[in-house]
């Protein structure tokens, strides 16, 4: 636990503090480009004081000019592209000069990336730049900018393979972390780093880096940070993974049944530099041989599996993700939120409406205070309170926020609904009361269709589907926490794939995370977060949110293949006309779904462009005496009941102008090809 920083009531700000944030405002903005804005944050609230409090945060007091600026070479202790000596990964770091001439030490933080020079970081796709000596000028977003006046270190990490790193990227695997913990090892006096890539020159951080590393990072990056926490490293205190995996087969497998272009080998190949692609084949055929399309669970998938550690996770953790990400879907984040949960760890949760998107695009001020305070609360140690806050900050509406002081809501229990037959043609009814004996629903895999299409067709009784709804409700009723629905489906062919849906049936704004952006719009004009130089601007196009009107919204979904319906680990063929049961996990959502909507279960097949179809088109058969949903509801059994009761409002429909042709949202571009675990809005 980080240490407690004593307060004195009364204290007022010395005359050299004022001076310092005084200037440390002017430093900010000695470089700010000619029309943007300052950063809101630069000027230091410290030269406030509240009941003659200051309140304790650290101060852009440094020279970001005057940083220190190199790149060291650390050893991994891995030859992963069998060249006979061990793979040195290239680590860019920026610190200030005046800690540095005062032999003072500081925290890290650390972002270890396979995107510096492929793809690019953030909304604007920024690469990591170096002058004609191979010194770094430009460090992609704006953590430098920021944290470094204040008294921070910010480093880089090229993966292995990536960049002018040595060794091959493995996508997610062991040269992955240990290319990111190497260097948090290092930090810390445990590794060995040079002063080049090929020379005997040693590099120690010992002289200024305190050990305590921050790592932070979105998608891939984030990814990397999880990875690492779960090794338990010493000196890893938190990590802010952003839209993050935590489980690479859940990445490109969902229950047997495969996502997308299945294989994570070339991803590999996406990544690495020109060097690395001439050396590292021997790499992707061995992940392609350990990662089968077939989706049985094998040991490199196991290898690159987070939550299984989740009991050495000795760092806090501060995880954002997009409800709609279809790239890293939700499911990520909650599968790792519950297991770090049961393990006790620290941890703060921000659940926003957008797809694939950084919070530093979506809620950007909110965002850079309360990472600004998460950071100095546990590499600093003050004691600012935010380790007592709200847990968790959800998006309700575009931009609108909401705090709960645990999440999910302790009064959240589980409650079972039963899916039983309608009383005329469309959908059937979603109820605590079970079906009678006999009852069945049956639909035929389309994989024409997905989601949106099933969600608005389904007050019809069309064939690719089964769909099951609730009343009109009275009352809001919130689901919070990950949803698991058990069907018993008979097939007719040998091979199946199930999709399970929850949607929010009404109409609603929401922000249009199909749309390019993924929810956000980016606008011309820019805004400054910290202090910059001629090579490394800390401005940055600002955003909007992109809303689109729908007649109903997906909460959650899931995906399995039948055939893994007697072990997860391996798919078997399917007898045709014999029932089988299994549960299908559901990703994590919290949702709330207003009075005078209805909520709906609907199972189907292939989800389009999220799914890939199974070798034959199936029709099943579902057993609905042995068909059920469990949904984590606010409130438990007697909220469903008190919301399924009594006078409901009426809900005008959308009107046809903005009314979704067959989906309101539809999935992004990218998904229907092959996607890469950093694409999207902001990469």
């Amino acid at each position: 636990m980080p240490m407690r920083m004593r307060r004195t009531r009364g204290a007022r700000l010395p005359y050299g503090t004022l001076v310092a944030a005084a200037t440390a405002a002017l430093l900010a903005t000695l470089v700010t480009p000619a029309g943007a804005r300052p950063d809101p944050a630069a000027v230091p609230a410290g030269a406030q004081a509240t009941a003659g409090l200051p309140v304790r945060e650290s101060r852009p007091v440094h020279s970001y000019a005057d940083a220190i600026r190199e790149s060291v070479w650390v050893d991994t202790g891995l030859d992963g592209d069998g060249d006979g000596r061990t793979d040195r990964v290239a680590v860019d770091i920026v610190r200030p000069r005046e800690t540095a001439a005062a032999g003072r030490k500081i925290p890290v933080i650390m972002d270890a990336s396979p995107y510096y020079s492929c793809c690019g970081r953030g909304n604007e796709s920024q690469k990591k730049t170096y002058d004609a000596d191979g010194n770094p000028v430009q460090f992609p977003l704006f953590y430098d900018n920021f944290f470094v006046p204040r008294g921070y270190a910010f480093v880089a990490v090229d993966l292995a393979g990536t960049n002018r790193s040595d060794g091959c990227d493995d996508v997610g695997g062991r040269s992955d972390i240990r290319s990111a913990k190497a260097v948090v090892d290092w930090l810390n006096g445990r590794a060995r780093g040079y002063t080049s890539r090929t020379g005997d020159a040693r590099a120690r951080a010992t002289t200024w880096s305190t050990g305590n590393v921050g790592m932070i990072g979105k998608s891939w990056d984030g990814t990397v940070a999880n990875g690492v926490a779960a090794t338990g490293v010493e000196g890893l205190k938190t990590i802010v993974p952003i839209g993050a995996i935590s489980s690479w087969y859940d990445y490109f497998h969902s229950q047997g049944a495969p996502l997308y272009n299945a294989n994570p080998s070339w991803l590999s190949e996406y990544v690495n530099s020109p060097e690395a692609q001439a050396r590292c084949g021997a790499v992707q055929q061995r992940i392609t041989a350990g990662t089968p399309y077939s989706g049985d669970r094998t040991p490199a998938w196991a290898e690159r599996d987070y939550v299984r550690n989740a009991g050495k996770v000795k760092a806090s953790v501060f995880v954002v993700h997009g409800q709609q990400d279809l790239n890293v879907r939700a499911n990520h984040f909650g599968q790792w939120w519950d297991a770090l949960g049961a393990q006790g760890v620290e941890r703060k949760i921000w659940l926003s409406q957008t797809g694939h998107v950084d919070p530093f695009d979506f809620r950007r001020a909110d965002w850079v205070h309360t990472l600004h305070r998460w950071f100095d609360h546990y590499l600093l140690g003050y004691d600012n309170g935010i380790d007592r806050e709200p847990m968790a900050d959800i998006e309700r509406a575009p931009d609108r926020w909401t705090t709960d002081r645990h999440w999910p809501p302790r009064a959240t229990a589980t409650t079972t609904l039963r899916p039983a037959p309608g009383t005329a043609a469309g959908p059937g009814v979603l109820g605590r009361v079970p079906a009678a004996p006999g009852s069945t629903a049956t639909f035929t895999d389309d994989p024409a269709l997905g989601e949106l299409d099933w969600a608005a067709r389904i007050d019809g009784a069309t064939p690719e589907k089964a769909g099951f709804v609730t009343r009109p409700l009275s009352r809001e009723l919130r689901l919070s926490g990950s949803s698991k629905i058990t069907v018993t489906a008979t097939p007719t062919t040998a091979t199946a794939h199930l999709s399970a849906v929850l949607v929010d049936l009404g109409p609603d704004t929401i922000r249009d995370y199909g749309a390019a952006g993924e929810g956000i719009t980016t606008l011309a004009d820019r805004t400054c977060w910290g202090a910059s130089t001629p090579g490394d601007s800390a401005c940055f196009k600002e955003t909007a949110a992109r809303t689109a009107d729908v007649g109903y919204t997906v909460v959650s979904r899931g995906w399995a293949d039948l055939g893994t319906w007697a072990d997860p680990a391996e798919e078997r063929p399917l007898t045709p006309g014999r029932a089988y049961t299994m549960t299908l996990d559901l990703a994590a959502a919290d949702h709330v779904v207003p009075a005078g909507h209805r909520l709906a279960l609907i199972v189907a097949g292939t989800d389009k462009d999220l799914l890939d179809p199974p070798s034959t088109t199936p029709t099943l058969t579902l057993d609905l005496t042995r068909t059920w949903a469990k949904l984590p509801l606010v409130g438990g059994a007697a909220a469903f009941g008190r919301a399924t009761s009594g006078v409901y409002p009426a809900v005008p429909s959308p009107a046809r102008t903005t009314a979704p042709s067959l989906s309101g949202a539809v999935p992004p571009a990218a998904v229907s090809g092959p996607r890469v675990p950093g694409a999207g809005a902001a990469r």
